[in-house]
């Protein structure tokens, strides 16, 4: 019996091997750490626009965590049920249009994790060893493929610390404050700056003293200052570093 393989794509031949079509360039994860506000995930979902690249907002499934946990009146010492809930959960991270949308076990949580309290309840939770196993092992296996990029306080130093192409964000205090200021008062939240500012340093001496995984620049990463940068200057010193990154892999 014959077997004809009808193919309309070029072929190439590899060592002795058909190959179909031209062979791909190789898909980088990219990893984008640091502090809250520094803007990682404008800048991340930007990029990951520019090179066509899925953007996975980690921090954004610690703040599911923490709003079902309030949600089902769970302890924020508990470890053991919290770690049970956060690897009970459902998250998914679906892009329509141009937003971002955080699903969790079906309900639409985009908003609701985004408020003052949430933020500081995720960044308790997230000093729970189970619970950063647990979102860790869903994070690998949303990026382990490649053409990924991922945005949080340990992706470069712990989730993929092989990562081809890694970067530290940041700016100061102040600006970090009044970024989240502004996003918090445009959707008509009761909010003051200084209350803000406040929130923001309690955010970083949480994430950067904790015993778990805390919030530290991969020493191989990119350290770049957003303070006095538009998104588009940032993304596109990324875009650089990770077109030399891609050359280099082949």
């Amino acid at each position: 019996m014959k077997i004809l393989l009808r193919c309309d794509k070029p072929l190439l031949l590899l060592h002795g091997q058909v190959a179909v079509g031209p062979p791909k360039k190789k898909q980088l994860i990219v990893a984008i750490d640091g502090p809250s506000g520094a803007g990682k995930s404008t800048v991340g979902r930007a990029l990951a626009k520019r090179l066509g690249y899925t953007y996975i907002d980690t921090g954004a499934m610690y703040r599911t965590v923490a709003l079902m946990a309030k949600k089902r009146s769970v302890d924020r010492e508990d470890e053991t049920k919290l770690t049970l809930l956060a690897s009970s959960l459902h998250i998914v991270l679906s892009r329509k249009t141009e937003e971002l949308h955080v699903l969790c076990d079906g309900e639409d949580v985009t908003e609701a994790i985004r408020s003052p309290d949430i933020s500081l309840l995720a960044s308790d939770i997230s000093k729970k060893q189970g619970v950063r196993e647990a979102l860790v092992q869903k994070q690998r296996e949303m990026g382990e493929g490649g053409g990924v990029v991922l945005e949080g306080r340990d992706i470069g130093t712990v989730v993929f610390p092989n990562a081809e192409a890694k970067f530290y964000l940041d700016a100061n205090p102040e600006e970090r404050a009044k970024r989240r200021f502004e996003e918090l008062a445009g959707k008509q939240a009761n909010v003051e700056l200084k209350e803000t500012l406040e929130e923001v340093l309690k955010r970083d001496n949480n994430d950067m003293t904790r015993a778990i995984s805390p919030l530290r620049k991969a020493d191989d990463a990119v350290f770049i200052d957003s303070t006095r940068r538009s998104v588009e200057e940032v993304v596109e010193e990324m875009a650089r570093v990770i077109k030399r990154r891609a050359a280099e892999e082949g």
